[in-house]
């Protein structure tokens, strides 16, 4: 699939996806349970993504100190930030993609099935990896 292809799942099917199954939701158990878990997966989500960004920023802290280069703690970093994003977006399928991004456990599954694909795409030669040499001589 295209940039375009993307960029179209992205920003029109997915938020149409969302709005059909709330819609759905709403009619199955009514506005107000709807309602009530979009706000509490929202907040829910934000306490959930301070608690495991706090971890990881201290884990790359104590990285950094120990002179190890903090790889993980920055994919996770990334992740929680976009699991973050992800619930406080209306929506199911996000909240669940979401929480798959802040728990431990699942969030290193994905990382391994992103590493995965990066690294096929890299041997295939569809992704080029440059490395600028800044150090002085």
């Amino acid at each position: 699939m295209n940039l375009f292809g993307r960029l179209a799942l992205l920003f029109i099917v997915v938020p149409i996806l969302e709005l059909v199954l709330l819609i759905q939701l709403g009619q199955i158990v009514g506005l107000l349970p709807t309602l009530a878990l979009v706000i509490t997966t929202g907040v829910v989500g934000a306490g959930l993504a301070r608690l495991e960004g706090l971890k990881t920023l201290w884990t790359l802290q104590s990285e950094l100190a120990q002179g190890r280069l903090p790889a993980q703690a920055i994919m996770d970093g990334l992740a929680i930030l976009v699991g973050g994003a992800l619930l406080l977006t209306p929506g199911i399928l996000t909240d669940i993609l979401g929480f798959s991004l802040l728990l431990p456990v699942s969030r290193r599954a994905i990382q391994r099935r992103i590493r995965a694909r990066l690294e096929k795409r890299i041997r295939e030669g569809a992704v080029s990896v440059t490395v600028i040499d800044t150090t002085l001589p």
